[in-house]
């Protein structure tokens, strides 16, 4: 009920990430290697936010990014700074286990 509310008031989720995810969406986890091994989504890729500025190139530009990480902080400055870095297609997932129950 409290879902249906936020959506009637436009608060609700606005990305569709299991589609964005059929079609192709690369999940990216921000979250260091420690916390990535403690559970992470299948088939993302860990890149840690302080090492993302140097990784961008085995990202492609032309895909779909999804950033997550433990609670959405880490993951919305590794959405910036891919935005700003001219990549097109990327959203901020928040948390991973959030995300992983919206894919």
């Amino acid at each position: 009920m409290l879902n249906t509310i936020k959506q009637l008031l436009g608060l609700g989720p606005k990305v569709d990430y299991a589609q964005l995810m059929k079609q192709g969406a690369i999940i990216l986890d921000v979250r260091t290697k420690a916390e990535y091994q403690q559970g992470h989504i299948k088939g993302s890729r860990n890149i840690p936010l302080d090492i993302l500025s140097n990784q961008y190139l085995k990202l492609g530009k032309n895909k779909t990014i999804i950033t997550c990480c433990a609670s959405g902080m880490r993951s919305a400055s590794a959405k910036s700074m891919l935005k700003s870095n001219n990549y097109q297609e990327v959203y901020n997932g928040g948390s991973w286990v959030s995300l992983q129950g919206k894919i």
